[in-house]
């Protein structure tokens, strides 16, 4: 190999291994800014926080309740007074087997004009509920049965009726009708609101086109709360209350039987519950995208560790070359020299 043919080889092999180098150089680049990525991954898991599971006993309480005839007492609050008794709050509960409540959805009938229809409910007429005119007694079955002084109580009830159905479904003109049951003979009221009845929509034979809300008379639980009531407590040897003396000293005073009860709000429970499964689910969807992002970095971190040492393989093999070269460059010069020496 000639002077100036080593000297071009030398530069090549020289320029190749600076190409090496550089490139040596934004692959360790790349592998730092990966494993500063990751880093910030497995930060994230270490600042995530695990689901825990609720117990049951962050949503159990004691409950002390007592009894008064149909009445069921539950004492909501206790404040301790400084003279040793008691300010309490309770709620008393209790079956109305006389309240206004729904009942199924009926199909109406109606003739007569806009402004001026007549409701039925099969060829049963209702009537203006609270208000019973002479023709009412003439036509209703259930009125005709009624003496003077009946229709006069039953007058007063409608009007309590009345009350009670403003009160709880909302104002309005409302119309009645009786059923009787067969089995026992007695006769039930069946209420409708009369601007629902006006505003439903009716096919071409006079009926309802979808049944409409209908109340009657039944059973329901009622509940009323008592605030402010002094009370002194009776304790066992365990400290749980077995007595409690309402209105102590008073004319009023009564004592009763506590029993005591270990409740546990199954519909809060049972909330905290699904609010835990969907925090998990979170959570694990949260650690998987995370454990593949770090995967994927971890996949390229190996793709550049292996093309590095293709580097270094390629970098020694240059640099070997390089010295072959050198040498034929040295014996060159030193033959010239020679030469001309």
């Amino acid at each position: 190999m000639g002077m100036a043919a080593s000297q071009a080889r030398f530069l090549g092999l020289t320029a190749r291994k600076s190409n090496t180098e550089y490139e040596g150089q934004q692959i360790n680049q790349q592998r730092t800014t990966l494993s500063n990525q990751s880093a910030n991954y497995y930060n994230q898991l270490l600042g995530m926080t695990v689901p825990v599971p609720p117990s049951t006993a962050d949503y159990t309480k004691t409950v002390y309740t007592f009894e008064d005839g149909s009445l069921s007492n539950s004492i909501s609050s206790m404040i301790a007074q400084v003279d040793g008794t008691y300010l309490i709050s309770y709620t008393s509960s209790w079956t109305n087997n006389f309240a206004v409540v729904s009942t199924a959805p009926t199909i109406y009938t109606r003739t007569g004009e806009e402004g001026n229809y007549t409701y039925f409910v099969g060829a049963k007429q209702l009537r203006q509920l609270g208000t019973i005119t002479d023709e009412d007694r003439q036509n209703d079955e259930y009125l005709k049965t009624l003496s003077d002084d009946q229709i006069q109580s039953l007058q007063e009830e409608e009007q309590q009726y009345l009350e009670q159905l403003n009160e709880k479904y909302g104002d309005g003109n409302w119309l009645v009708r009786y059923v009787q049951n067969t089995s026992t003979g007695t006769w039930s009221p069946y209420f409708v609101k009369q601007e629902v009845l006006d505003s439903a929509t009716y096919n071409e034979t006079g009926s309802s086109q979808s049944s409409i809300p209908t109340y009657t008379v039944g059973s329901t639980q009622e509940t009323e709360e008592i605030k402010g009531v002094t009370a002194r407590l009776e304790q066992d040897s365990t400290g749980r209350i077995i007595n409690i003396t309402l209105n102590p000293g008073e004319a009023d005073e009564v004592t009763y039987a506590v029993t005591t009860n270990t409740v546990t709000d199954q519909d809060a429970y049972d909330d905290a519950m699904n609010q835990y499964e969907y925090d998990k689910y979170e959570y694990d969807q949260s650690i998987q995208n995370i454990n593949a992002k770090i995967e994927i970095i971890q996949a390229e971190d190996k793709n550049l560790e292996l093309r590095l040492k293709q580097l270094d393989t390629e970098q020694d093999a240059i640099q070997t070359e390089m010295d072959a070269v050198q040498k034929v460059i040295e014996k060159n010069t030193e033959s010239t020299f020679k030469t001309f020496g």
